[in-house]
């Protein structure tokens, strides 16, 4: 694993209503592709995923070849970003990651996705200070650390218990983590238990 890939769609659809088989057959077929988790916005109903890929060069070629038809398909923007995998290993193990080989010992009830708008390669970010106030955080299972290919934005993929426990860590808690860094930030809450079947389908180590 050298990359995870991270997209939403804006767009307002139930995920129900989503067709997510049909995507699942394609995504399956694309050079690289190792697993996805499908991402399924609170309030919103955006559709995206976090996905890992074996090569820098295939997850490349995931957002500049495949994924735009996909967006163009639902006739919507989108968003897309690259990760570095290998560099954030040891702190994402230290936050039991899934995708690094952790199992969870309860199913997600949401994810929040954060990216802070700093350019600080990983090996100079202050992780072993971060991570312990993170893990006492209410209801949080895992943390995948992200580190923005050529951007060196910093940032990650979270499982927490439930939703109440997400929107608190995203609305009080991450925002004073910000603020130290006089950074502006990124948050998204996800609603993992209706995606769980279809990133079953696709493998996702949070089910696995």
């Amino acid at each position: 694993m050298k990359a995870f890939v991270y997209t939403e769609l804006q767009i307002n659809k139930p995920f129900n209503d989503a067709p997510w088989k049909q995507v699942n057959t394609s995504l399956k077929q694309q050079p690289g592709i190792l697993n996805k988790t499908w991402l399924s916005g609170i309030e919103t109903n955006s559709l995206g995923g976090l996905y890992t890929f074996d090569t820098i060069e295939n997850a490349q070629s995931f957002v500049t070849a495949y994924f735009p038809g996909e967006a163009e398909k639902f006739g919507v923007a989108q968003t897309t970003r690259i990760f570095s995998a290998e560099i954030v290993e040891e702190a994402s193990r230290d936050m039991k990651s899934v995708h690094f080989g952790e199992k969870l010992d309860i199913k997600p009830g949401a994810y929040v996705y954060t990216e802070v708008q700093i350019s600080v390669p990983f090996e100079d970010l202050p992780w072993q200070d971060i991570n312990p106030a993170l893990k006492e955080q209410a209801g949080i299972l895992s943390k995948t650390w992200l580190s923005g290919l050529h951007s060196n934005s910093a940032g990650g993929i979270y499982a927490f218990d439930t939703l109440k426990n997400a929107k608190k860590f995203a609305l009080d808690y991450f925002p004073t983590e910000t603020r130290t860094m006089n950074a502006a930030y990124t948050t998204r809450i996800f609603d993992a238990a209706v995606t769980e079947e279809a990133s079953r389908d696709m493998g996702s180590p949070f089910f696995s």
